[in-house]
């Protein structure tokens, strides 16, 4: 593999919509610089990036696939085009958040059939937050449905002027053959087959003028940001060559102007003008933003560093993968300072000193060997023992963290159980991995159900979990819809006696507690204040009074949930000499806690999520309704970029399969975050199944247990 050095590495976010081509048009680029000898396919599974199982299978991204190519750059030397291709779906955004954070330019791929999408705008929205440069790229020209000038006029409507064409489609639809470039006013025509091969020849007369208003467009926006250009425009109604290429470089740096290109991965038509583009246009890592970051355990204390290789040695681990054969990969992205193989590094998480064995780059799941690595470049490691994604590691002398990696919180959760008895642990093991893997993946015990919870971004998310599962690890899960962590509380006061006395041969047992119990408000908890006076309990015994309410609080009154939220007070009592013990005043604070329960108007609470959906607008009226139909309190609309953000409150049990309804009702173009809100009272309706239904499981289990 052949050293490269920061000027000539071209780091590239490619992302889209979900079925928009991205994936094709890596390959269609890796054949056409020679990486490959073919052009993989989709439908066939050869794609270099789609390599993992369940994306074959699906014939869709799940992961971002890493790939490379050389290709000669504005000096005629050869750049590597690092290509980052991200999920579409939004249920795996996180993947392209995370890429982002190592790229210098995105290439937002748009359908030029189907247009804006609601992940085109929230692609959008993540660059500018990143003060990312984009570069547009319309792909499946050749479509039947597609409409080049329908959808580049969609892009600037929603997104603004900046979206400027330098080319322009000749053909359409199936007759789409090349395309007309407008900074070098030149076609570029391809042959039939999808070899790549491109003609180079004059405008057709017939396209000139459509060219000549387009070209001109280009200048004036070109020079409008730069005041020496401005007047040599003003001046000559144009710009030298030179000065073109200098500030549409310059514009596309400051995010002024979002190029739009145009091609057909399937028919490799216009890919490589695309190459030619981004390898001539697209940022060097040393000319993007320092990334912030701190010194390493002392947070408020700010660092940045500049992506040069004189500087100390920082690298970000933004991606891990768990290889059957070569084990866990760690994908890193060299942040400063130039790295070879052998070099020892320090995990600034951990200290711990990690030896770089094997340096290498990813081409999809293929490693190949790096001798040494330049800053800015990306690569890959086999087998570091302490590190995973998101930690910073470097020259031990030059310590730095960069900042972490934001991961979202689970969508939905499973209970999650093993198929075979005794598989409990590999299953655990397994799934340790693969959160290794996927961070956006969750796995923890439910403290109050017990049971053994997956979350992820959706459905679709934790069933690919389960999958890898069986075809890497051979264990086999079963999911099925969590238990709601209900609550139990009290409404009104009770002043009762909890008296226990029993007598049998020798010492007996007796114990006597009088107390106030009395809700509190939503969220206190549990409070208990001794008013205990004049000795009528001895101090030694209170303590196991109260150890009585709280056990039997946490099982619960009416259906077996957590009793909190309520304040109990201890104001009086007697005991006995001889019979009294910690144990006796253990039962008779628990007796006293279940007769107060009967006269206190026990209630449910149920966890109530605050819910914000995004849909395209034409799904609002129909979302709201259901939103309603769940229960759900709407507390604000908000359109933005073409799609509606409602935010509503709605009970976690109406939330268990929302993921899949609102797709199957946005027809996969809504999405949705929830957190937990707080705990509110359940209706009495529905308080009643609950109620009715955890007394006769409860009841099962007992006769099981018999």
């Amino acid at each position: 593999m052949q050293v490269f050095d920061t000027l000539h590495v071209r780091n590239l976010a490619l992302a889209g919509h979900g079925g928009c081509g991205k994936t094709t048009l890596v390959a269609a680029a890796l054949y056409t610089a020679g990486a490959t000898p073919q052009q993989g396919s989709v439908a066939a599974g050869t794609t270099v990036t789609d390599f993992d199982e369940q994306e074959i299978q699906r014939h869709n991204s799940i992961a971002t696939g890493l790939a490379l190519a050389e290709w000669p750059g504005p000096d005629r030397a050869p750049c590597k085009l690092n290509f980052a291709d991200t999920p579409g779906q939004s249920l795996f955004a996180h993947e392209a958040v995370a890429t982002l954070e190592v790229a210098e330019t995105m290439l937002l791929a748009v359908d030029a059939a189907s247009g804006v999408q609601v992940q085109t705008a929230r692609l959008w929205e993540l660059a500018a937050a990143h003060n990312l440069p984009v570069m547009a790229v319309l792909t499946r020209a050749d479509h039947d449905h597609s409409d080049v000038a329908a959808v580049l006029a969609a892009l600037r409507e929603r997104f603004g002027r900046a979206l400027c064409p330098v080319q322009l489609p000749i053909g359409a639809q199936r007759g789409f053959q090349g395309v007309i470039d407008l900074v070098a006013m030149s076609a570029r025509h391809y042959s039939a087959g999808g070899n790549g091969k491109t003609r180079t020849a004059a405008i057709d007369a017939a396209d000139d003028e459509v060219a000549r208003k387009a070209h001109e467009e280009l200048v004036e926006l070109i020079a409008e940001g730069d005041d020496a250009l401005m007047e040599e425009f003003f001046d000559k109604n144009t710009l030298a060559p030179e000065h073109l290429v200098k500030g549409l470089r310059g514009a596309i740096r400051a995010r002024r102007i979002v190029p739009v290109l145009i091609t057909s991965g399937q028919q490799n038509i216009a890919v490589d003008a695309l190459l030619d583009f981004v390898a001539a246009y697209a940022l060097h890592p040393g000319e993007a933003p320092a990334r912030p970051g701190t010194v390493p355990g002392h947070p408020e204390q700010e660092l940045t560093r500049t992506v040069s290789d004189s500087q100390p040695l920082s690298l970000e681990v933004f991606k891990t993968i768990a290889d059957p054969f070569a084990g866990r990969l760690s994908v890193f992205k060299l942040r400063s300072g130039k790295l070879k193989n052998e070099e020892p590094v320090t995990n600034f998480r951990t200290q711990a000193t990690e030896k770089f064995a094997h340096l290498s780059v990813l081409q999809g799941k293929q490693l190949l060997p790096a001798a040494e690595l330049h800053a800015g470049d990306l690569g890959v490691v086999a087998k570091l023992k302490d590190t995973l994604t998101g930690d910073t590691l470097g020259d031990k002398a030059a310590p730095i963290a960069y900042r972490p990696f934001a991961w979202p919180e689970a969508a939905i959760h499973f209970a999650l159980a093993a198929k075979s008895r005794g598989d409990e642990d590999k299953v655990s093991l397994a799934l340790h991995k693969m959160l290794e893997e996927d961070r956006a993946l969750q796995f923890a015990r439910d403290a109050q159900t017990q049971e053994f919870l997956l979350g992820g971004t959706g459905q679709q998310h934790v069933e690919i979990a389960v999958a890898r599962l069986k075809q890497r690890y051979n264990v086999e899960v079963q999911l099925r819809a969590p238990r709601v962590a209900y609550r139990e509380t009290i409404l009104a006061k009770a002043d009762v006696q909890g008296r226990h006395k029993k007598q049998t041969g020798g010492h007996g047992q007796f114990g006597d507690c009088w107390i106030r119990m009395e809700p509190l408000a939503r969220g206190s908890g549990f409070e208990f204040v001794n008013e205990i006076f004049g000795g009528s309990i001895p101090k030694n015994y209170i303590p196991a009074v109260e150890k009585g309410i709280q056990e039997s609080a946490a099982r619960g009154y009416l259906a077996g949930y957590p009793v909190v939220d309520f304040r109990v007070v201890l104001y009086d009592g007697s005991y006995h000499e001889v019979d009294s013990s910690e144990m006796a005043f253990k039962l008779a604070g628990s007796l006293a806690f279940k007769k107060a329960m009967e006269t206190a108007r026990p209630v449910l609470l149920e966890p109530i999520m605050m819910v914000e959906v995004e849909s395209p607008e034409e799904y609002a009226g129909d979302l709201i309704g259901d939103l309603n139909a769940r229960r759900g309190r709407i507390e604000g609309m908000q359109p933005r970029n073409g799609s509606e953000f409602i935010r509503a409150q709605v009970p976690l049990a109406e939330m268990l399969t929302y993921q899949s309804d609102l797709t199957s009702k946005t027809q996969g173009r809504g999405a949705f975050h929830m957190a937990f809100s707080r705990y509110d009272l359940v209706p009495a309706l529905q308080a009643e199944k609950i109620i009715t239904k955890a007394r006769a499981e409860r009841g099962h289990t007992e006769e099981e247990e018999e």
